[in-house]
């Protein structure tokens, strides 16, 4: 795949992904997730404790300061995908450089 290409299909992969943060996420269901649900059911979720970033600027599937629990919601789906795609991206950068020197070989030594 060329270099255009596959610049063209990340370009066009991460705008999607950030439509489908931005459009659907305020569609999801308010419901308890898995987890929870087995917790709710075998009773045991009254004792559930805090954790590290429970007050965190983007607890709660919302962004701390906007006061519009949808547009939070989307705006928090957005940057989750945003992170996401900058770690995913820079941990591909990283393993490309890896491979493109394992594949070089041994250094030669300067001859002087």
């Amino acid at each position: 795949m060329s270099r255009m290409r596959l610049a063209a299909f990340v370009v066009v992969g991460l705008v999607v992904a950030l439509a489908l943060a931005f459009f659907v996420s305020p569609q999801a269901s308010s419901q308890p997730d898995g987890l929870d649900k087995v917790a709710i059911d075998q009773g045991f979720s009254d004792q559930e404790t805090g954790h590290r970033t429970e007050d965190g600027p983007l607890a709660g599937y919302g962004v701390e300061g906007v006061d519009d629990d949808r547009l939070g919601t989307r705006l928090s789906g957005m940057i989750g995908v945003t992170v996401t795609f900058a770690v995913a991206g820079g941990l591909f950068f990283v393993l490309r450089q890896a491979g493109r020197r394992r594949s070089a070989g041994p250094a030669r030594p300067a001859e002087g």
